[in-house]
């Protein structure tokens, strides 16, 4: 069986070079920033496509980044933080999960992390921690919460000279095979759009199938049932 990589494509929503992703594969998942000039528009025609919409919900960051619209911190009360979430969510349209857009500060916190995946719960969306920091708590809540959880495994383009990207997607084809799936996040830069569209095309070649983030969570999701069957061994 082949192994399967996810690609996220982070941060759609604010250039009109953005629209340049609609040109790879239907099996991209794009992340699309909520209230954004294009975020609609991108994410209904990406969705017309084939590919997966996910929404890419901004939170705090330790440097205090400008977060732009939508934006989570930890100054809000659980009633704005959820509603903040749910407007994020209804302003893209076809979205099948969420991820968030940088948050180093924000996902090391219990609680709103726990008023968020309340929010995707309800809403039937899973998420994919990004893991901007290692300190993350959104693993511990969205299992608390019942929600379906998948983790960045590599960034393919924090450098973007043909090199590097090589580099990280080599990296990415090591761990789907050796683990049966990855997830990677990549950027809508012109290099990463070009490079994809010419290094996806050997993927099959390689033993590697491109799926959309949701693809991977049946698995996940089997061997997250196979640790508890086995730890009830244990008692």
């Amino acid at each position: 069986m082949a192994a399967k990589l996810a690609i996220i494509m982070d941060d759609i929503g604010y250039r009109h070079t953005d629209e340049a992703a609609l040109s790879l594969p239907p099996g991209i998942t794009f992340s699309i920033l909520p209230h954004t000039p294009l975020g609609e528009k991108m994410a209904r025609a990406a969705h017309a496509k084939g590919h997966e919409i996910m929404v890419h919900i901004p939170m705090q960051a330790l440097d205090g980044r400008t977060m732009g619209p939508g934006g989570l911190n930890n100054q809000m009360s659980e009633t704005q933080f959820k509603q903040a979430v749910e407007d994020a969510i209804g302003s893209i349209p076809f979205a099948k999960g969420t991820n968030n857009h940088m948050g180093s500060l924000l996902t090391q916190l219990d609680r709103p992390m726990g008023w968020l995946m309340s929010v995707l719960k309800q809403q039937n969306l899973y998420f994919v921690d990004s893991v901007t920091t290692r300190y993350t708590k959104a693993g511990d809540e969205a299992e608390t919460h019942d929600v379906p959880l998948l983790k960045r495994q590599v960034f393919l383009d924090n450098q973007t000279s043909l090199a590097a990207l090589k580099h990280q997607l080599k990296e990415a084809v090591h761990l789907a095979r050796k683990e049966g799936q990855v997830v990677l996040i990549a950027h809508p830069y012109p290099e990463t759009i070009a490079f994809l569209k010419k290094q996806l095309k050997q993927l099959p070649e390689e033993g590697v199938q491109l799926v959309h983030a949701s693809s991977l969570l049946p698995l996940q999701l089997a061997q997250k049932a196979d640790m508890a069957t086995e730890a009830k061994k244990q008692l």
